[in-house]
């Protein structure tokens, strides 16, 4: 394949230009701070023309948030198992994958951090159970790793520590100036070291 035709699978539909906007805009003005007309000048289309992708806002903030639940669950599972066992490889290493996995969305997607922080609740009752749920078994894909890196941890105690390293790596967003983090490896390094420091010490 040539390097013009990879650029164009490559390419953002437009339906993820439109979640891509969405996502920021909510996240720096709030849900309802924000219009489907400033949408659609972010992707340059009309407001109206929104709609022949997304019915409203509320369809955009739901895929959204069960979206990014879906791909860190597809993303853990891929990284630690294969036909329902852990790949091969130390729970060590499936430990440092998911960590890799996981600081990437942190690092990446901050907007949908912020947005599952302060929008979830808006998500109707189906969508916001789908999203608990995908959460619920993301975090035991780590707590499965965790334990068999760790088997004296008691299960309570490795999906406590699962949550608290969550928690760790999706401080980013909540950073008051953009300036306070490093460059983009270093920031990852870091909280690769917090998140094992995290696991070890519940561990000793």
């Amino acid at each position: 394949m040539s390097t013009h035709a990879a650029a164009r699978v490559a390419a953002p539909t437009r339906r993820e230009q439109i979640l891509r906007e969405a996502a920021r805009l909510f996240a720096e003005r709030g849900f309802h701070g924000v219009g489907v007309d400033e949408i659609g000048a972010a992707v340059g289309i009309s407001g109206p023309g929104l709609y022949r992708h997304f019915p409203g806002k509320d369809a955009m903030l739901a895929e959204l948030l069960v979206g990014i639940s879906e791909r860190l669950l597809a993303g853990g599972r891929l990284r630690v198992t294969e036909d329902g066992a852990f790949r091969g490889g130390s729970p060590d290493a499936l430990l440092d994958a998911l960590i890799e996995g996981h600081i990437d969305f942190a690092l990446d997607d901050r907007p949908l951090i912020t947005l599952h922080d302060r929008e979830l609740d808006r998500l109707r009752d189906t969508d916001r159970k789908r999203v608990r749920q995908l959460q619920r078994q993301y975090v035991e894909v780590w707590v499965g790793v965790v334990r068999a890196l760790y088997p004296a941890l008691a299960e309570s105690e490795a999906r406590v520590t699962v949550h608290a390293v969550f928690g760790l790596l999706n401080s980013t967003p909540h950073l008051t100036r953009p300036e306070a983090l490093p460059d983009r490896t270093a920031t990852a390094a870091l909280l690769h070291r917090l998140a094992r420091g995290a696991f070890e010490a519940a561990a000793s």
